[in-house]
């Protein structure tokens, strides 16, 4: 039984808040969002949102991890407060989260697809309904489980029955509830490893041709050492799951990695297509039903992807690819058709700003900020907006990626990242040790990150400037700052 709901919240100028539909892919890079600009331009309806509203081209996340990605969205926190810091930790569903408070408001709220917080005591809660994956979830005829405590199996693909069970909830809403507000999180599993396109897509881009990144040879040679020991590279570690083929005969180690990224690459597209195609659908229910003018709409993902930048697929890293992620909203009451913000947005940002919107107040315990401001264009508001934003990973070399624990800080034309040394103590997580380093990036001179410039004189007063600046917002946030002599242990709560 779930608890009573409230009478609805008013407050608009039709006499109710916006209707608010959230929409999170997973690994979804701005790099494969046509309006973003990048070479792969496959979502017309992702930028359908744009061109109605506003395009963040600064939103990044604060550790590039799904899980941890999801608190952070959920709670407005940062990990270390959330307790989400690795893959292999728990969600602690009884924390507040903004689909609860809007529930506490008036709002319906519902969440259809992934989770990936965990399950049983750490199951969804602030939800009328909720349908979701188990763990990750399957692309074909996929598993679901449902606030009953039961399962149920699904015929067909997954990003597809997500929207049509995301489409069956709204049309229940309002014949059910139509004086209420609703909250909608739709939750995709795609375009996640091991990117399975639907049926109807497996022979899509089969005649694009595809040029690899410009960075997709690197050498590692001007960085630390944890991007040359990342294992994660197209041409080397992507497996026979991922790839769905065997290599033709003879190929060169160079023709090898070019068959690899195209065999990748092709397929993360047709996911991302299917995914585009269920945004279409929802929004054109809104139109269908005239909800389109009093509905705040957004997507984005849980953080960003390597798409064979540096060589890479996966995330993890502070560095741009993986740090960014893509972050669009539509709401006609409120934001200028065509809008376009470079403020330094966070995914913590995402519970405030909605809360915001809906005219409920935030939890005292979230760390974010209301990008409000920033969609109606105040100006007063941006000129005193985050200058610097804080970034750590936890998951250290877990076995599969090699991806070195860090944190940091970026402004809009520096980066700075500690690679501090020492296991982070979660389960699952190796308590490997590895050398301290430092990796320092003139994103104006050197945007695709390749050369750090941590150790020249020119820069020592950028140096000091930022470790004093990451130290301090580790303070601000209530993180720990680790010591010249790190112990395997730090991180463990």
């Amino acid at each position: 039984m779930t608890d009573p709901i409230p009478a609805p919240v008013s407050g608009s100028e039709s006499g109710r808040p916006p209707n608010l539909l959230l929409v999170v892919a997973d690994d979804h890079a701005a790099n494969a969002v046509g309006c973003y600009g990048g070479p792969h331009r496959v979502t017309p309806q992702i930028d359908r949102i744009a061109a109605e509203g506003i395009r963040f081209d600064a939103c990044g996340c604060t550790n590039s991890l799904c899980s941890p990605s999801r608190a952070a969205i959920l709670t407005g926190t940062y990990n270390h407060v959330n307790g989400v810091t690795t893959l292999s930790t728990e969600f602690d569903a009884r924390q507040p989260v903004f689909p609860g408070l809007l529930r506490e408001a008036g709002y319906r709220t519902a969440l259809i697809g992934k989770w990936h917080l965990g399950h049983g005591v750490h199951d969804p809660r602030g939800f009328d309904h909720w349908e979701v994956l188990p763990d990750q979830g399957a692309y074909h005829d996929p598993e679901f489980l449902t606030m009953d405590g039961g399962s149920q199996r699904r015929r067909g693909y997954a990003t597809d029955l997500i929207t049509d069970l995301s489409l069956d909830w709204l049309r229940h809403h309002q014949g059910a509830h139509p004086a209420a507000p609703w909250c909608l999180l739709v939750q995709h599993k795609a375009p996640h490893r091991p990117w399975q396109p639907a049926a109807r897509h497996a022979d899509l881009f089969d005649d694009v041709a595809l040029d690899v990144p410009p960075t997709f040879f690197d050498d590692y040679r001007h960085r630390a050492s944890a991007a040359r020991n990342a294992r994660m590279r197209v041409a080397r570690d992507l497996n026979a799951e991922d790839l769905k083929a065997e290599p033709p005969a003879g190929l060169d180690p160079t023709a090898y990695a070019h068959w690899a990224y195209r065999r990748y690459l092709l397929d993360y597209l047709r996911c991302v297509v299917a995914v585009d195609e269920g945004v279409g659908r929802l929004l054109d229910h809104l139109d269908a039903t005239g909800q389109a003018e009093e509905t705040v709409v957004a997507y984005t993902s849980d953080q960003g992807f390597f798409l064979g930048e540096h060589g890479w697929y996966d995330k993890r890293f502070m560095y741009t690819e993986s740090l960014q992620m893509p972050f669009v909203l539509r709401y006609p009451r409120l934001v200028e058709l065509g809008s376009v913000s470079d403020a330094l947005v966070l995914n913590v940002d995402i519970a405030q700003t909605v809360l915001d919107l809906a005219g409920v107040e935030a939890h005292p315990r979230m760390q974010g900020r209301s990008m409000v401001p920033l969609l109606t264009g105040d100006t007063a508001e941006q000129a005193g907006w985050r200058t610097s934003a804080y970034y750590r990973y936890w998951e250290h070399l877990d076995g599969i990626h090699r991806v070195a624990a860090h944190r940091g800080v970026r402004t809009r034309d520096r980066k700075l990242v500690h690679y501090y040394g020492s296991g982070c103590g979660q389960p699952g997580a190796s308590a490997e040790e590895t050398p301290p380093e430092w990796e320092l990036f003139d994103l104006d001179r050197d945007p695709q990150e390749m050369h750090s410039v941590h150790d020249d004189p020119a820069y020592a007063d950028d140096l000091s400037t930022l470790r004093a600046e990451l130290d301090r917002l580790a303070v601000e946030l209530g993180d720990e700052i680790p010591s010249k002599a790190q112990s395997n242990r730090y991180g463990e709560r």
